[in-house]
C-alpha cells in the first residue's frame, strides 16, 4: 500500500506558501515576482497592474465569478504561461486590484494540479542573483502591504 501512495508524489514538487514565479509573455519577455501559494482559492489571480505593464493578453470578456472575503466579485480572465518551481504551466488566472496585497500574483488550487505539494513549514526559494541579470527578467516590481 505504501508503494501506491509514495509513488502518486514521485513527480510532485513540494513548495511553501511563497514562492518566485516567472510570468511570461514572450521568449524575451519574462518578469519575476513573489508569489502566494493559495490552496484555499480555486484560480490564480494577477494584479491588473502587472497585466498592463507587461502588456499580456488577450483579456477574456467574459467573466469569470470569484468568491472571497468580500462576496461574489466578477472579474475577467487571462491565460497566462508562468514558471514555477521550474515547471512551466499555462493556466487561467483572475484580473484583479491586488494592489494593496503583498504579492501581485496568487497561485491556485487549478495551477496546483500540475503536480505541486504544499509544505507549509518550506521557506521561500531564494532567487539566486545571477537569475535576474538573465536579460528579459527584471525584478523591479516592489509590492506593497499585506496578505496572509
Amino acid at each position: 500500500m505504501a508503494s501506491i501512495i509514495d509513488s502518486h508524489y514521485v513527480d510532485r514538487e513540494v513548495i511553501g506558501f511563497v514562492e518566485p514565479v516567472v510570468i511570461v509573455k514572450s521568449i524575451r519577455t519574462k518578469q519575476l515576482f513573489e508569489a502566494r501559494i493559495d490552496s484555499g482559492a480555486t484560480r490564480c489571480s494577477i494584479d491588473e497592474s502587472v497585466v498592463k505593464k507587461m502588456g499580456l493578453g488577450p483579456i477574456d470578456e467574459s467573466e469569470s465569478v470569484v468568491i472571497n472575503a468580500n462576496g461574489r466579485v466578477k472579474r475577467k480572465t487571462i491565460e497566462l504561461t508562468f514558471i514555477l518551481a521550474g515547471k512551466t504551466i499555462t493556466d487561467s488566472f483572475t484580473i484583479a486590484d491586488r494592489s494593496r496585497l503583498r504579492y501581485p500574483v496568487l497561485i491556485g488550487r487549478n495551477a496546483l494540479r500540475h503536480g505541486f505539494l504544499i509544505d507549509p513549514n518550506k521557506r521561500a526559494r531564494t532567487i539566486p542573483k545571477d537569475q535576474t541579470k538573465l536579460k528579459g527578467f527584471s525584478n523591479k516590481n516592489k509590492s506593497k502591504g499585506s496578505e496572509k
